[in-house]
């Protein structure tokens, strides 16, 4: 049967059966219920410069492949910086936006963002879907089209098709089969470790405690979930900002997806004073939100990456992603990472003119994640050694 494309101006125009048996490789930032809440709640939708355009492909009535595409008219939560490229286009008189972007609103974390349903002809499926998006940036005039945080067999698949690659790196922790949190400690240096176990130490004896909620405790106590959004509501607001996910979103997710989402509280006696906001993957915890009432020593730190690490090795997950940025994870035993994203430039002198700039960038990049590497706080070699990073082969692709 001939593929059939098209493409839908909201995710609920999709069936969620048929998008959820595609192979999303156990994102939960790709799952149906995942970007219909954050469509319905008013997080993602024209208004926050977010318009939906997702691609689908249909074989005889069954969906065999899927993009999800957004029409942007601004740069912001995508975490793959283009602002410079948008200020050349307007030095040039030229509009940069809007542009396409194939990514999971809000979510710097990587995965496929060519979907492709297991057992179908995966080269074709993603032909036809890219065929697509191309075109619909062509009737759009739209500067351009990017996939961000990609997985390594679509950013081979793309770099074939003539989008540039752009090499970044985020800090990630991976699980060697530890059967307790010490267990890890033990492949630090001794001075790591005890400055690990100081960390850890000063935020017990101040008498904070934790509390693990999952979805399902904040569906059933809406109170206690409203308490949660308005810490991690604090730190955007320290910066100027409203939160990029409205709370009918979390309602909407704890209800819809309650063995995905997962949030760490810190408790001084009955009250709460901080929050880590985390999602269950198949294999892979991630870290998204963080806030807190005060400043207590150390907190940040137990909070977002030490609890994380205490759920992995208790669930045997395999990896945790903390999230974007940030060089004092090394010392937390968050190994530096190598990630991908790819942009295709319509405009003929741009699209040269970045593909230059994304050769030198990744020529630094590269140099900055072997330098990185150096400074993890391991005494021995194996979690860095371990590590999934690709930079010599695609340097100049």
């Amino acid at each position: 049967m001939t593929l059939v494309t098209r493409v839908a101006a909201a995710i609920e125009e999709v069936s969620p059966d048929g998008w959820n048996a595609l192979d999303l490789r156990g994102r939960p930032f790709l799952r149906h219920e995942f970007l219909r809440a954050a469509e319905r709640s008013g997080s993602v939708v024209p208004e926050t410069g977010w318009t939906p355009a997702h691609v689908v492909a249909e074989r005889d009535g069954t969906l065999v492949g899927a993009v999800p595409l957004y029409v942007k008219s601004h740069s912001w939560g995508e975490f793959v910086f283009d602002f410079a490229w948008a200020r050349a286009y307007e030095q040039h008189g030229l509009a940069y936006y809007p542009k396409l972007v194939a990514a999971c609103p809000f979510t710097p974390a990587t995965g496929p963002r060519l979907l492709v349903r297991p057992g179908e002809d995966t080269a074709a499926v993603r032909v036809a879907l890219l065929d697509t998006a191309e075109r619909l940036m062509r009737d759009m005039n739209a500067s351009s089209l990017h996939a961000l945080f990609v997985e390594d067999d679509e950013r081979e698949f793309l770099c074939a098709r003539g989008f540039a690659a752009r090499l970044d790196c985020q800090f990630h922790w991976q699980n060697l089969g530890f059967a307790a949190f010490d267990d890890f400690l033990g492949t630090f240096t001794a001075e790591k470790r005890k400055k690990a176990r100081r960390e850890r130490r000063r935020v017990a004896e101040s008498g904070i405690r934790f509390r693990e909620l999952h979805g399902g405790d904040l569906d059933a106590d809406p109170v206690l979930l409203e308490t949660v959004y308005a810490l991690h509501a604090r730190t955007f607001a320290e910066r100027g900002n409203p939160p990029y996910f409205t709370l009918e979103f979390f309602r909407d997710l704890a209800a819809a997806l309650p063995d995905v989402l997962m949030v760490k509280l810190a408790l001084l006696g009955q009250e709460p004073v901080a929050c880590a906001v985390f999602l269950r993957g198949r294999d892979t915890l991630y870290g998204r939100y963080w806030g807190a009432a005060g400043d207590f020593h150390s907190l940040h730190f137990e909070t977002c990456y030490y609890q994380g690490i205490d759920y992995c090795i208790r669930e045997g997950l395999a990896r945790f992603e903390p999230g974007t940025q940030g060089e004092h994870k090394i010392a937390r035993g968050f190994a530096p990472t190598a990630v991908w994203s790819m942009h295709r430039i319509a405009h003929p002198a741009f699209a040269a003119a970045v593909g230059d700039y994304l050769a030198r960038e990744r020529t630094h990049v590269s140099g900055y994640i072997e330098a990185a590497k150096r400074h993890v706080p391991f005494r021995r070699a194996e979690p860095a050694a371990t590590l999934d990073v690709h930079v010599g082969n695609h340097l100049d692709q």
